[in-house]
């Protein structure tokens, strides 16, 4: 329970954790910033971790005086983890394919994800890659099903780099123009939240779809 409380803690007050781990890290917040991202879309085991939400508080970050982090280098930086962490995970994919999801009863490596992967598939082709950069979880296994066989790699590599640069940039970006209004620096916390249940409203629509059919 203590853990879930922390991990909470960290989700909803991103702004003031990362101004806690640039003071202690320093510049070492860039390889943070680059795993996070990286882990969130390139390992299958990390689809939880944040990726929208994040971005808009990197952004807001890079926007305030004396920043320990500039707009463009972090864009540039997080971009290049979002595509490196598509391609591992399409390459674990190819490889590995579906005997790591063949348990329907697995908590996290649970055959119905890439089902619900495979969904986005069938209804939006090879744009699944760039439109699942905005759907949690669907955004991690997205890249692996493609590498089962769905999609040749030169194909992937256009959308990778297409929708990595495409997600980053938006939430980045409204992290930075937005976040010297007043209400996003006084209630930074809701907006936070807004974009974590905003985010989620797509696969639970889907999942509800799913269940009905």
């Amino acid at each position: 329970m203590e853990h879930l409380r922390a991990g909470l803690d960290v989700f909803l007050h991103l702004d003031a954790h990362l101004n806690l781990w640039a003071a202690q890290l320093g510049g070492w917040l860039h390889g943070l910033l680059f795993l996070i991202i990286f882990a969130e879309t390139g390992l299958v085991v990390t689809p939880y971790l944040p990726g929208d939400s994040l971005l808009f508080a990197v952004g807001a970050l890079a926007a305030r005086e004396n920043s320990p982090i500039g707009i463009v280098q972090v864009w540039l930086l997080l971009s290049l983890a979002a595509v490196l962490g598509d391609a591992v995970n399409y390459t674990a994919g190819k490889w590995l394919g579906p005997k790591v999801f063949s348990r329907r009863d697995s908590w996290l490596l649970n055959r119905k994800h890439l089902d619900e992967a495979h969904r986005f598939y069938e209804k939006y082709g090879g744009k699944t890659i760039i439109l699942a950069r905005f759907v949690p979880i669907v955004r991690t296994f997205a890249p692996f099903v493609a590498g089962i066989g769905t999609m040749s790699y030169p194909r992937f590599a256009l959308y990778n780099v297409t929708g990595g640069l495409a997600w980053t940039s938006a939430f980045l970006f409204a992290g930075y123009k937005f976040a010297g209004l007043p209400m996003v620096k006084n209630h930074f916390h809701y907006v936070i939240l807004a974009i974590i249940l905003i985010s989620c409203i797509p696969p639970a629509w889907e999942i509800c779809k799913a269940r009905r059919a």
